[in-house]
């Protein structure tokens, strides 16, 4: 079970002996926030030994459409960097046929990122999710510019089949190394990204250049509520 302690600062704080989960750290941080049950704007989660803190980002501010009352959550994580490795696998000839590769990455956690050409090709993208569990890496990120018009700054499509999850519908963890990619070739620190699976989701990016940080800001919505009795 869960213990929650509320500092002096009025910080909450939420410890659990498992292992942290992006989606379901945003799903804790919505409910938490939507019925006022915390009556701050962060909660820290304490996951094993990591420490992530979500806060609640008024969409009005954001947006700044008045009298929006939803709200952002906002996580902020450290920046994955891109490392050399000369062993790099050069390609996924059956995933990739096609396409227009730009160039190959591997992060500091040990995935995969190519960029394509172009956001559409990543939406067109056929992925042979076995060929993708034999990479020798995590996960294989894909991604590539938003179209010219677009409000996106770029596409990006997440395959882990390793863990049991072919295409990953939005993938919070992914943009670690993404922001600090895209920052780069745009020369940008804040971005807006399409996650570009059948289910897709918008995120908004910023990445802090000098601490290394990477902030995450997404939307949830509550699609069913119950009693449990015991």
């Amino acid at each position: 079970m869960p213990s929650c302690i509320l500092h002096d600062t009025g910080i909450y704080q939420l410890e659990y002996n498992i292992d942290l989960c992006g989606h379901g750290t945003v799903a804790a941080t919505h409910f938490l926030f939507s019925p006022d049950i915390v009556q701050h704007d962060i909660i820290n989660f304490v996951a094993n030994i990591e420490i992530v803190t979500a806060k609640k980002i008024s969409k009005a501010d954001f947006t700044l459409k008045e009298g929006d009352k939803k709200f952002f959550v906002e996580l902020d994580f450290p920046v994955d960097p891109m490392v050399d490795d000369d062993a790099l696998e050069p390609s996924l000839p059956k995933t990739l046929n096609g396409v227009s590769v730009v160039s190959f990455q591997k992060t500091s956690s040990n995935d995969l990122m190519i960029e394509l050409s172009s956001g559409k090709e990543v939406v067109m993208l056929q992925p042979n999710f076995e060929e993708i569990k034999k990479c020798e890496a995590r996960r294989v990120i894909v991604t590539g510019p938003g179209p010219d018009g677009s409000e996106f700054d770029f596409f990006t499509r997440v395959f882990c089949p390793k863990f049991g999850v072919d295409e990953d519908h939005v993938c919070g963890s992914a943009h670690c190394a993404l922001a600090p990619y895209w920052n780069k070739k745009l020369n940008k620190q804040s971005f807006t990204a399409f996650m570009a699976s059948p289910r897709s989701g918008v995120l908004y990016v910023d990445l802090e250049e000098k601490s290394q940080r990477v902030r995450i800001r997404g939307e949830a919505v509550t699609t069913m509520l119950g009693t449990l009795l015991v």
